[in-house]
């Protein structure tokens, strides 16, 4: 593998210390001044000013004249495995219809399952090759991508297979919902867990699960996770998007890497959350798409939590994989500064996937960058729906350059 030089760059800036970051360290950044990144064999071997830079021998040079580097952007909650879209959804509730009325207009959840099993497995790959690329296009250099529209074995397994190929870490969301060829959620997880989680544990890092009123309450959760976590895949939980069902309780009683959404979270679990080990992903993104309440960041960050930030990228209720959109709705609606927002899509989300080995610039971490076009490094979150990424550099190598 050819050694990469960034070179001639404005600043590079990352957050200082390894994470999980939670409190006053969410907010210390290192930035240095005219400056360079080398990488070699996938990794950043240097980083220093461009003033004391050395002879190198023979390297390709990737110009970052005017620009300034980040970490690769991590986006550790995303639904890009789906056939179809959700336009028709999208414009009924623009006029007004609830959430059951989509339902009886034949849309919802259900309406994406339709379209997902509909496809075979060379389309599921060709829809979350789209979808990684426009991740990539937003900065996006790691990304978790979910199961949950076939709930049928074939196509859960397809969808993992594609996530993976795409170069995603994939999570089955097996009980995402109750298809309707099954009596209810019992029924269903039965099937679950008997026919899809074997093969499922094989191609998956994490399970996760909807515990919602109407989907899956606490203690079919709680069977399911449990499952899962005895086939040796992480725990991830959406929790608390419309109701507070006991998803934050159960996900500290079994050690889930997060809970996700949070905008029905209340004192008790912010309290519980900024106490413990089990990480707060926030999607504000969602939280707008659906006229929701925004989660509390501001009070998570002050209790203490591990606060990650993802796109939630689906057809339904987030339809974005801008993970720059995220971090301007962070400080705007969620009342994050800048600091914290891009440590929660840089070193804390990477936390959340496992990953340890990226989320910010230094030596022997893996060779993640995204190059802002951009005056300062706060446009990542200041540029509203900007088009600021300039190039990113994946495992060393320049996978965009515009």
């Amino acid at each position: 593998m050819t050694r990469l030089l960034v070179r001639d760059l404005a600043q590079v800036v990352t957050p200082a210390a390894a994470g999980p970051l939670r409190g006053e360290a969410l907010r210390e950044l290192r930035v240095l001044e005219e400056a360079y990144v080398l990488c070699d064999g996938g990794r950043i071997e240097q980083i220093g000013r461009m003033r004391h830079l050395g002879r190198l021998g023979d390297v390709e040079e990737l110009d970052g004249g005017g620009l300034i580097a980040l970490p690769g952007l991590v986006d550790c909650h995303t639904h890009p495995a789906f056939g179809g879209d959700r336009v028709e959804d999208f414009a009924l509730r623009a006029g007004g219809a609830t959430y059951e009325e989509l339902h009886a207009a034949g849309g919802g959840i259900l309406s994406t399952v339709r379209a997902t099993r509909g496809l075979d497995a060379d389309g599921l790959r060709a829809s979350v090759d789209q979808h990684a690329r426009w991740m990539l296009e937003h900065g996006t250099t790691t990304w978790e991508g979910k199961s949950g529209y076939g709930l049928d074995r074939d196509t859960e397994l397809a969808s993992l297979d594609a996530v993976r190929a795409a170069g995603g870490s994939p999570t089955w969301l097996g009980a995402h919902a109750v298809p309707p060829e099954y009596d209810g959620p019992d029924a269903y997880l039965d099937f679950a867990l008997d026919q899809v989680l074997p093969g499922a544990a094989t191609k998956a890092d994490a399970a996760d699960v909807f515990l919602e009123r109407g989907a899956f309450d606490a203690d079919r959760s709680r069977r399911y996770l449990v499952a899962c976590r005895a086939a040796g895949l992480a725990l991830r939980l959406h929790a608390d998007q419309f109701t507070e069902s006991g998803a934050i309780p159960l996900a500290v009683e079994l050690g889930a890497r997060s809970v996700d959404h949070l905008e029905a979270t209340g004192p008790d679990g912010v309290a519980t959350l900024g106490a413990g080990e089990v990480a707060a992903v926030l999607l504000p993104a969602s939280a707008l798409f659906l006229d929701r309440p925004m989660p509390p960041g501001r009070a998570l960050v002050d209790a203490g939590a591990i606060v990650a930030l993802a796109t939630d990228f689906n057809p339904g209720s987030a339809y974005t994989t801008s993970l720059p959109l995220v971090c301007t709705l962070a400080c705007t609606q969620l009342h994050l500064t800048p600091e914290e927002a891009l440590a929660a899509v840089t070193v804390n989300a990477a936390h959340v996937l496992g990953h340890n080995d990226r989320g910010r610039i230094a030596p022997g971490l893996r060779a993640d960058l995204t190059l802002l076009d951009a005056p300062d490094w706060r446009y990542l979150a200041y540029r509203l729906a900007g088009d600021i990424v300039a190039a990113v550099v994946v495992e060393g190598a320049i996978a965009l350059r515009r």
